[in-house]
């Protein structure tokens, strides 16, 4: 095991950092240029997070380049990385936060929980009709590899997806290329879900004469509360009537290529109100119209109609796991500062990342539209024929950013004296040695490739 026996030799800043993903693993090698120890605790043996199991396989460039950097982040010099350690299960929250003394604890364990459908007793029906977004994004990633064992779900045509983010969108084309990569494989025209998104199912269809009809598929269609212009993502809101027109002309754009690209559709205006049930299964969803009256969105009385679909998933966003001893406030954790990620009463603990947002990678923007279109959302949906490189540098610069506000904070107090740096490095290594780590990062990824 690496010996670590020289770390106590002397006083130093220590923060605890949960999870060593985007935001995790920057904010780990910000603390450790600047001479603080950061001990990254991580709920799974890999660090990757939401990059590995949260993106649908065709972002396989964006993934890679996402790897290279977390792993740089964490073999650093400075940094010590925990595997398959849970904070609230296999170590405790108050055991970080107060018992070891860390100088700051920075929550960086992301938002995978699934927002609940807010449809009454819909929740029984998962598995049955129902299936939500982070279940069905890991199952499309790995479902076609040797030896998966997990959930498994059938995609069925004319299926629906609730929701109307990016998170979504991704839903509903992983959707239509599962479809159509299956109608192209039964006329014996063999292509992967990869290839068929980075070439596009309309371009593919054509180069074989093909057309949705005569293969028989309708695809899925993403319902949406508010209107096609509203979406995918917010933009800023204090824009001029000309910035507004140009931004809902961007958002419309977009919508229009992914129709013709990829074969979304969209029904705009839909809320779901409640659900269909037959023979202990969801088959379908009633939705009602909503329209915007005096700059509010209103359901429309007798609006109602039903939608029959054999699948049905629910794509509304994700928020944190609850964590016991971090307090909550609705869905997220309750921040006394919501700039700084302080979490309410605990003065040495704070958000940061999607745990602080409950929100995608993808945040508001001073940019104008046009320019947040084609550098970020444009190539994350596949819209453009532009490379995808470097969508995620916000979230690699809001993680230092943060991570340079807590360390401003948490350098102001003494440095940890060395019996307590001690017994914090021997909670590590005792860990390390619970799990099998050795405390050699790169050694320990060879042994635990993808699964």
């Amino acid at each position: 095991m690496r010996n670590l026996d020289g770390l106590w030799a002397e006083p130093k800043h220590i923060v605890a950092i949960c999870g060593g993903a985007v935001s995790g693993a920057e904010a780990a090698a910000y603390c450790a240029s600047r001479g603080v120890l950061a001990v990254v605790f991580e709920q799974n043996a890999r660090p990757y997070g939401k990059i590995e199991d949260g993106l649908p396989r065709w972002h396989d460039k964006l993934r890679t380049q996402e790897y290279a950097r977390i792993d740089e982040n964490l073999s650093r010099d400075g940094v010590l990385f925990v595997p398959n350690t849970l904070v609230g299960r296999d170590i405790a929250f108050a055991e970080l936060a107060q018992e070891l003394g860390f100088s700051a604890v920075m929550l960086a364990n992301g938002a995978w929980r699934d927002r609940p459908l807010a449809l009454p007793g819909v929740e029984a029906f998962l598995g049955r009709g129902l299936v939500y977004q982070n279940s069905f994004v890991h199952w499309f990633n790995h479902c076609d590899e040797p030896g998966y064992a997990g959930p498994s779900y059938q995609v069925t045509d004319n299926a629906i997806v609730v929701g109307g983010g990016l998170a979504s969108i991704d839903v509903v084309k992983a959707i239509n290329l599962q479809l159509y990569r299956d109608a192209l494989a039964a006329r014996g025209i063999a292509v992967s879900i990869v290839e068929l998104e980075h070439q596009g199912i309309a371009k593919t269809l054509a180069a074989h004469g093909l057309t949705p009809e005569t293969l028989g598929v309708a695809g899925a269609t993403l319902y949406y509360r508010r209107r096609k212009r509203d979406m995918p993502v917010a933009f800023p809101k204090d824009q001029s009537a000309e910035q507004v027109a140009k931004t809902e002309a961007v958002r419309d754009k977009l919508v229009q290529v992914l129709a013709q690209k990829y074969f979304v559709k969209v029904a705009e205006c839909e809320v779901p109100v409640s659900p269909i049930i037959e023979a202990e299964r969801l088959v379908g969803l009633r939705f009602r119209k909503s329209e915007l009256q005096d700059g509010k969105w209103v359901e429309v009385p007798g609006s109602e109609h039903d939608v029959r679909a054999g699948l049905i998933v629910s794509s509304i966003g994700s928020v944190p796991q609850p964590i016991a001893g971090v307090p909550t406030k609705g869905e997220l954790y309750d921040y006394a500062d919501w700039s700084t990620g302080e979490v309410r009463g605990l003065p040495s603990v704070f958000g940061l990342g999607n745990v602080l947002t409950g929100k995608g990678n993808i945040k508001d923007s001073r940019e104008n539209a046009r320019q947040v279109s084609q550098k970020v959302v444009e190539p994350y949906l596949g819209v453009t024929d532009q490379p995808s490189d470097g969508w995620l540098d916000g979230a690699h610069e809001r993680a230092r950013e943060a991570a340079g506000q807590v360390l401003a904070r948490a350098t102001q107090t003494p440095k940890l004296a060395a019996e307590r740096v001690r017994a914090i490095v021997e909670r590590v290594q005792a860990r390390w040695q619970q799990v099998g780590y050795t405390g050699d990062y790169r050694t320990w990824l060879a042994a635990h490739p993808a699964k």
